[in-house]
């Protein structure tokens, strides 16, 4: 197992066709080691098989095909023990409403067998500031108090894994900082982390690695910094001193004006140098007052890999709601 949290070779997963329907492969042999102690970002557009493969890992969807380590144990020799290394935020509010968040995480420890001596949920209601609700009733609690809780739950077991589900989807900005502040205590305590998210620059910041899949085949993998480092493309911007009234032309440089009047140019670093293209802004006769440049985020690389294979259709992911793909800055 060496520094692996979780392993995964050839994962596959086909869905029976209903009524006359085609079978569906929401994963195609997937590859995916996911080392002890990061924060792994899990990432892939709609209907891609993220949910699918996070169902399997909490044994909540059996797998057609392939083999799942988890913590060292094997998921079909040692189930209850590979089951009790996870915990999982899901991205659905499913709580029972009447029950209070104490008396809720006094029962989810029940369910994994946590020993009364054991349950530390006081603890854990303060880590994710529901002390002062323990005994309100989930019903009553505001949409934000509920994601809180359902962390609060995937906790109560203290597992070795956490698997966060679209965490802060809908949720406001002080709540995403609140919940981002204890899970970086949680990694420093040595929880391993995964994220799956549509806030891609959450995903860049967050992630130390990251696999991207796509119509259930894994795409990518690698450290946040490697995948940055793939894209070439490079932006310069550049402020002039008077309005532009022509763009500077050169092989390898495309330009264009912003509405603000300052002049962007795209370039691909290995076939054209900064020189060439401060070279073609002097050609064109425009004094420049202020020059930046501005390198790929992940949403680049994201929708570079992705776009590869949208001539495709999308493999059916069962266990995910339809919702489109947004990004947004922070």
């Amino acid at each position: 197992m060496g520094d692996a949290a979780i392993r995964i070779d050839g994962l596959r997963k086909t869905y029976r066709g209903s009524k006359g329907q085609p079978e569906k492969q929401a994963l195609k042999g997937i590859d995916l080691t996911i080392p002890r102690g990061s924060v792994f970002g899990l990432l892939g557009p709609n209907g891609a098989g993220k949910s699918t493969l996070i169902n399997i890992l909490a044994g909540l969807v059996v797998k057609t095909a392939g083999h799942v380590s988890i913590w060292g144990f094997d998921q079909d020799q040692h189930p209850r023990q590979s089951r009790a290394a996870i915990g999982v935020m899901p991205q659905e509010l499913n709580l029972d409403p009447f029950f209070s968040p104490r008396g809720a995480l006094e029962v989810q420890a029940g369910l994994y067998g946590v020993p009364k001596s054991q349950r530390r949920s006081d603890e854990i209601l303060e880590l994710v500031g529901l002390s002062d609700k323990a005994e309100a009733y989930a019903r009553t609690l505001s949409g934000g108090m509920r994601r809180r809780l359902l962390l609060a739950k995937a906790l109560v077991h203290h597992p070795r894994i956490l698997v966060l589900d679209e965490p802060t989807a809908g949720v406001d900005i002080e709540l995403r900082q609140m919940l981002w502040s204890n899970v970086r205590k949680l990694n420093e305590q040595g929880m391993t982390i995964i994220l799956t998210t549509h806030y891609l620059e959450e995903a860049q910041e967050m992630c130390d690695q990251i696999a991207i899949i796509n119509h259930g085949e894994k795409i990518a993998q690698d450290s946040t910094a490697n995948l940055l480092d793939r894209m070439d493309s490079r932006t310069m911007v550049i402020t002039p001193d008077a309005p532009v009234t022509g763009l500077p032309v050169a092989d390898g440089v495309e330009a264009a004006l912003r509405d603000d009047g300052s002049l962007v140019l795209h370039y691909r670093s290995a076939q054209t140098s900064a020189e060439r293209v401060l070279e073609s802004v002097r050609t064109a006769d425009i004094r420049i007052r202020d020059v930046r440049t501005e390198e790929a985020d992940l949403e680049d690389v994201f929708l570079a890999l992705t776009s590869a294979q949208s001539d495709d259709p999308p493999a059916d992911d069962q266990d995910q709601p339809r919702r489109g793909i947004h990004c947004v800055r922070l």
